[in-house]
């Protein structure tokens, strides 16, 4: 056994050796006096590294690029010589993350950009797509276009040079814009009026680049979206290009950029909400983006992009809300996928399980803009998609984030809710549930629970109704959070849910009866923090108020406990707002 080890590892060894001198073979021929035999060896390198990353990444640890970014500047080296550097340091460009890095290190941008002064197209093609390849990589500091100052114009003079130098230059702007000052710098170098004509290019894949652009340069930006909506492409508007592109019969990324385009211009206030195109066209389309036909990917983008689209809108929402059955749609995403060991490929469950934690956060946004506004609406998320079970089973989640999310959206559902919602959250969640989450050990997720809480224990009725069916375990559940070790915030709450407490008419008597709670209420409205003082102190205001029947016995029993000579002390508090209390 030891013997066939030793034998393996000596064969690997050879190999590597092997590997090794043949990647050093391609480095030295590089420095051949003979020009045609570097020619030819770069040619060589050319085809030995196509799909290979572990010569490119050899090649690079053995020196190559320095000489062949030497050669690629050299004025004494022939156009094709340069023009093949140019293609195998693209080609080194597509591995790794760290290959990306060792070409940055290497001053490799720099030296393309001066590349692109030669007249020569081919030359500058070569560069483009090498420059292409590495600035969208995440791994590459986009700033390292906008350092020369002189870069960005002579990048839009070149758009026209070809149909190649369209493709990958609006490329690199596309992933090179990535802050206000970039799209400014852009702007000023006229990229609107240049990209602009290229939406209506014989080639898709520049028609592509150009829109994705606009999609970049408008988000946020009213002085672009401004500027947008005026522009008229071959007589057309551009808006109108656009919805063009939106069409069923356009490739998927396409209708999803343009809408996103759309979508841009019209928060940014240079189109109105109630316009056709947005309401006729871009929400339609955004919709349909979230069904499950399309990939997991651009069901996020779409149910992101129409999350960001409607959200201060009321009228968006509630036109969102009926089409083409969106609120059953997003239900689906919280379903996904919905048999892990079905998936057999490991890169492939990787992607999809990574991608279902994007498509819960995608419709947790969907869900908080469609209810934002509209209380209508929020019942019509509610109570037709079945999304309260979904919710509540997430809360039962291992990861505390899922916990936190359904936990959260519950929160914001019961908010302002009608008595018919809120009881179908206790229901779903059941009582169990609720004074576990009470009890997680994730602050993030108690402090959600509490808020939950606090909301479905609001209006007087709604007290009333869920204190009288489970007031026994909610005051149980309050007790032990007032006598653990809470930070203040999760205190201030608690003593905010007692206090909601103490508005309803027959659920007050839940804390009036309880003698131990007064004594904690007391000694929290003595407390050295003034939040929790406040807190403690308006629980006792909506015990006392003097309309409500029996105010007089309860003044006089809290009177009988002290709680007078406590109130007199905080009217003399150093805090206007607590003395005013």
């Amino acid at each position: 056994m030891l013997l066939n080890f030793v034998i393996n590892v000596s064969v690997i060894f050879v190999l590597i050796q092997e590997v090794t001198a043949t990647s050093r073979h391609y480095v030295d021929r590089l420095f051949d006096p003979d020009p045609q035999k570097v020619l030819q060896g770069v040619i060589d390198m050319k085809n030995a590294v196509i799909g290979n990353n572990k010569q490119k990444a050899n090649l690079i640890v053995l020196g190559a690029v320095p000489r062949l970014l030497y050669l690629l500047q050299q004025s004494s080296s022939s156009l094709e010589l340069r023009t093949e550097c140019a293609v195998v340091l693209g080609s080194l460009a597509m591995g790794t993350e760290n290959n990306i890095k060792s070409l940055v290190d290497c001053h490799i941008i720099p030296a393309l950009l001066q590349g692109l002064l030669c007249p020569d197209l081919i030359f500058i093609e070569a560069c483009l797509r090498c420059l292409r390849t590495v600035f969208i990589s995440p791994v590459t500091p986009v700033q390292l276009l906008y350092t020369d100052p002189t870069v960005i114009p002579h990048l839009m003079s070149l758009l026209s040079r070809s149909q190649r130098t369209q493709e990958y230059i609006t490329q690199i702007f596309s992933h090179c814009c990535k802050t206000p000052e970039h799209q400014t710098v852009l702007f000023n170098h006229g990229a609107i009026q240049k990209i602009a004509p290229l939406l209506i290019s014989p080639s898709y894949k520049v028609r592509m680049q150009a829109l994705k652009c606009f999609s970049v340069l408008a988000y946020e930006n009213t002085q672009v979206s401004m500027t947008l909506v005026n522009v008229l492409v071959d007589g057309e508007l551009l808006s109108q290009v656009f919805v063009r592109m939106m069409q069923r019969d356009q490739p998927i990324e396409m209708q999803l950029t343009a809408a996103k385009c759309l979508t841009y211009m019209c928060r940014a206030g240079a189109i109105r909400t109630d316009d056709s195109c947005i309401v006729l066209k871009t929400l339609p389309c955004l919709v349909r983006m979230c069904s499950k036909e399309h990939l997991l990917e651009e069901r996020v983008e779409g149910a992101e992009t129409l999350a960001y689209l409607m959200e201060p809108d009321v009228e968006l929402q509630r036109i969102a809300s009926t089409t083409d059955h969106l609120v059953a749609m997003l239900a689906d995403y919280f379903k996904y996928p919905s048999s892990v060991s079905a998936i057999t490929d490991i890169k492939r469950l990787d992607h999809d399980l990574k991608h279902a934690h994007e498509l819960r956060q995608a419709a947790f946004k969907l869900y908080a803009s469609l209810g934002s506004n509209d209380e209508d609406i929020r019942k019509k998320p509610i109570l037709e998609s079945g999304v309260i079970e979904l919710l509540c089973s997430l809360t039962q989640s291992d990861s505390p984030a899922l916990r936190v999310n359904g936990i959260w959206a519950l929160m914001n559902m019961a908010f302002q809710a009608d008595q018919k919602v809120k009881m179908e959250i206790v229901r779903c969640l059941g009582t169990e549930q609720l004074f576990r989450l009470l009890s997680d050990p994730d602050t993030n997720v108690l402090m959600k629970t509490l808020g939950l809480l606090r909301n479905l224990l609001s209006t007087r009725p709604h007290i009333d109704q869920i204190m009288s069916s489970h007031g026994k375990q909610i005051m149980q559940a309050v007790t032990l959070i007032l006598e653990a070790e809470h930070n203040i915030e999760v205190k201030e709450q608690t003593l905010c849910i007692l206090a909601n407490i103490a508005d309803g008419n027959t659920a007050k008597e839940l804390i009036m009866t309880n003698d131990d709670m007064l004594q904690k209420i007391k000694s929290y409205m003595q407390h050295s923090n003034v939040k929790l003082q406040l807190a403690a102190t308006f629980c006792i205001s909506n015990l006392i108020w003097n309309e409500e029947d029996g105010s007089q016995e309860r003044q006089d029993k809290l009177r009988e406990m002290g709680f007078v000579d406590v109130l007199h002390k905080l009217t003399l508090d150093s805090d206007s707002n607590l003395s005013d209390r």
